[in-house]
């Protein structure tokens, strides 16, 4: 019953992961994010209910018996003043560490900007640094890597297969990943297991494929397509030919999967997270449209970014090692996200709350 520690804990995941965590059991959450990214929330938006606190360096919230200590700041210079002991808050043992935090967002930022998302390279840095420096301070960790870490040249429109964890190799030939966000994330997993092989840190690494949620940003496809289509648009545009696909799994499934993870991997190894099925995103506007009972046209974008054509998980580890499988059907996580359009549209901005 230690508290946890959650790195980028006001955005998309991290909100998730907080539900998941209470509905858990689990008593007392830090968390530390500095809302740069268009996906954090300050948690006065979904935990509105909740009895707020300010002290010095933080602000704390309460309700029921359960804390959540939110920590305003950037990740590097955070972690860094930490490892140097130079910090104002001394940060407790914690049983649990979840680093999400990175500077993340759709196609367009990856390729857009793809120096400001090289900054996770720094976050990861700083964080593994104050990890190294103190290990008693952690009992179990999980880094969140991603399915754009695997090599590019294994997901082109030919000769696409299903990404297998031992596809990256970190003794072999790994391959070119997807921008400066899978190069950071591939540092990121390797700092991992440096932090398990030489400092005992207890460490977990995950892959998740394309998350979704309702309460996602809308610089990212499957939230903004369900827009487009809640508000009754036709024809419905999608990014390029809308003929490349991916392995989509919402964010609920995703976080349960972390525990289960979590669980059982201890050695700084990956683990996919998805469903092992591959959908393009012409079958994923069909499949919104049929939760919709209505029918639209569909246009082409070809001038916008699409990335790489074919992504999708291997899911063996991940069943036979892991015992875990996705309990939504992609139809059910669909019809949860259209829901989520329809909120916005009735003016709600962030359909997701812990009232």
């Amino acid at each position: 019953m230690k508290p946890v520690l959650i790195t980028g804990g006001c955005g998309f995941v991290g909100r998730h992961l907080v539900k998941g965590l209470l509905a858990r059991g689990y008593r007392e959450i830090w968390i530390v994010d500095n809302l740069s990214i268009a996906s954090g929330h300050a948690p006065e938006e979904w935990l509105a209910s909740w009895k707020k606190e300010p002290e010095r360096g933080f602000t704390r919230f309460t309700k029921s018996g359960r804390t959540i200590v939110f920590h305003k700041a950037d990740a590097i210079a955070f972690f860094h003043e930490q490892a140097a002991g130079t910090h104002p808050v001394e940060l407790p043992a914690f049983g649990d560490i979840f680093h999400l935090a990175s500077i993340v967002g759709g196609r367009a930022l990856i390729d857009g900007d793809p120096l400001l998302v090289a900054t996770d390279l720094g976050i990861d840095a700083a964080f593994f640094l104050w990890l190294s420096r103190f290990p008693d301070k952690a009992g179990r960790v999980l880094y969140a890597s991603s399915s754009a870490a695997y090599p590019t040249r294994l997901q082109k429109s030919e000769g696409a297969v299903a990404l297998a964890e031992h596809m990256i190799d970190f003794k072999a030939d790994l391959g070119t990943p997807d921008m400066t966000y899978g190069w950071s994330k591939l540092t990121g997993e390797y700092l991992a297991r440096l932090a398990h092989e030489r400092y005992g840190v207890r460490i977990a690494c995950v892959r998740p494929f394309s998350g979704f949620g309702e309460d996602q940003d809308l610089t990212y496809p499957t939230p903004s397509i369900a827009l487009r289509i809640a508000r009754g648009d036709d024809p419905i545009e999608v990014w390029g030919t809308g003929a490349q696909s991916r392995d989509f799994i919402h964010i609920d499934d995703c976080v349960d999967a972390f525990f289960a993870i979590l669980d059982r991997i201890s050695d700084g190894s990956g683990v996919n997270i998805g469903t092992g099925t591959i959908t393009s995103f012409l079958d994923l506007i069909k499949k919104m449209l049929t939760v919709e009972k209505r029918s639209a046209k569909i246009r082409p974008l070809s001038d916008k970014p699409v990335g790489v054509a074919n992504r999708y998980a291997d899911t063996t580890r991940l069943a036979r090692e892991i015992d875990w499988k996705p309990k939504l059907s992609l139809e059910e996580g669909l019809a949860m996200v259209l829901a989520g359009a329809h909120e916005r549209l009735a003016g709600t901005e962030l359909p997701f709350s812990l009232d």
